[in-house]
């Protein structure tokens, strides 16, 4: 009876100690401590295209730790990438988020969007777990003072003026339209950018209002067809920014059509048409094609296409994560979240550091025009200072 005691005994401490393991992220595996680090964004609906390359760039960054053998505390690490679909649902957004933290992921990258941001913070919070987002811009979410929350790119009240800026100054509109799409992101970034354009006496008309599902916007532009804009400034994404300019030119307004980040893409070309030519919009850090060569080759290699919009960002996301892992030596998030906030990071986008709030520390922001159906950026802002891409490049060499 002693004798099956002590195997008892020996039996529940290991299975202890497993747990000890599993409950900082790891489990124990022949083939090295498996060490979870999730992603969350959208993979189905209509932004699923920007959900994906998302979770490209973070992929991407865990498959080369892995390849690079990294050691922790004299373990081999084996890096395991758990991805999971959010829908850019809030509530689903929740969901997710508990079953990131039930999982005993280490760290997340993401979520895409502010709106399911925002509501799963508190829930990392509460378990300690570091998140980085790579795309979310509304201030909000870094504003909250959880200190296991950053982002790699700029906030919606740098993006908002940037954009607002570069239209009243290159477009000198008199009448400007503002349509939001009820979402803490789409609403967030039409705030600014109504409060810059307000603040240059610029004449902006009553707050339009559709969702993030409207695709049928003709009741809101023949309204405003009537009070003749010279712009048109649309906070939202690209599934819903697309039919309201192909609308919007089929019913003759010929205002320029400028958006935030979420129509920033080349996706607006395939559903906006020719209507999509000569639309103004701003992305919250640099373009994609100014990453790192390394990166950009990789992930051509990897994914037989170009990254799309913010995976640089949520490649070098999950590196920090890895990285303060390193420093800390240890994969902890405890242990690890101190060397978190105060690395100083250079990576695909640039040098990266985190301010106390965890925003990045002097985020650029860049516009683009389209042109030939094509997203191209034509000019940086930093610090409040503006010059053209083609200068940009000139002084980054």
């Amino acid at each position: 009876m002693k004798k099956l005691q002590v195997g008892i005994t020996l039996i529940a401490a290991a299975v202890a100690a497993a747990f000890t393991l599993v409950g900082c992220g790891q489990s124990g595996s022949g083939s090295g401590t498996e060490v979870k680090i999730g992603h969350v964004g959208p993979l189905t609906g209509g932004i699923a295209h920007l959900g994906k390359d998302n979770e490209n760039g973070a992929r991407l960054a865990v498959e080369e730790a892995n390849a690079a053998k990294i050691k922790i505390d004299g373990k081999e690490i084996k890096f395991v990438f758990v991805p999971e679909d959010d829908q850019a649902d809030p509530k689903v957004g929740t969901t997710v988020a508990q079953k990131m933290v039930d999982a005993k992921v280490a760290g997340v990258v993401g979520h895409l969007n502010s709106g399911t941001s925002i509501p799963a913070s508190p829930i990392y919070n509460q378990a300690g777990i570091p998140v980085i987002s790579g795309s979310a811009t509304n201030p909000k979410l870094t504003e909250q003072g959880f200190k296991t929350q950053f982002r790699v790119v700029g906030r919606d009240d740098q993006q908002g003026p940037a954009i607002a800026s570069y239209l009243a100054t290159n477009n000198k509109p008199k009448v400007v339209a503002v349509i939001d799409d009820a979402t803490a992101y789409g609403e967030g970034i039409a705030n600014e950018v109504e409060k810059t354009l307000k603040a240059a006496k610029i004449n902006v008309l009553p707050r339009e209002k559709g969702t993030d599902k409207t695709t049928d916007w003709k009741a809101i532009l023949t309204k405003l067809r009537g009070r003749n804009p010279d712009a048109v400034f649309y906070g939202g994404m690209d599934a819903t920014g697309g039919p309201l300019m192909k609308q919007g030119r089929e019913l003759g307004i010929k205002a320029v059509f400028a958006f935030g980040d979420g129509a920033c893409t080349d996706e607006m070309a395939k559903l906006a048409g020719e209507a999509a030519e000569g639309l103004l919009c701003s992305q919250a850090g640099l373009p994609p094609q100014a990453a790192s060569k390394a990166f950009l080759d990789a992930y051509k290699k990897k994914f037989n296409s170009d990254p799309i919009l913010y995976s640089p960002f949520t490649y070098d996301a999950a590196n920090m994560l890895i990285q303060a892992m390193q420093k800390a030596n240890s994969t902890d998030p405890k242990k690890y979240l101190p060397e978190l906030a105060k690395l100083d990071f250079s990576g695909a986008t640039g040098k990266i550091a985190f301010d106390s709030k965890g925003d990045r520390k002097d985020a650029e922001m860049t516009i683009f025009t389209m042109k030939g159906g094509k997203i191209e950026p034509i000019a940086i802002i930093k610090s409040g200072k503006t010059q053209s891409y083609a200068d940009f490049l000139k002084s980054a060499k």
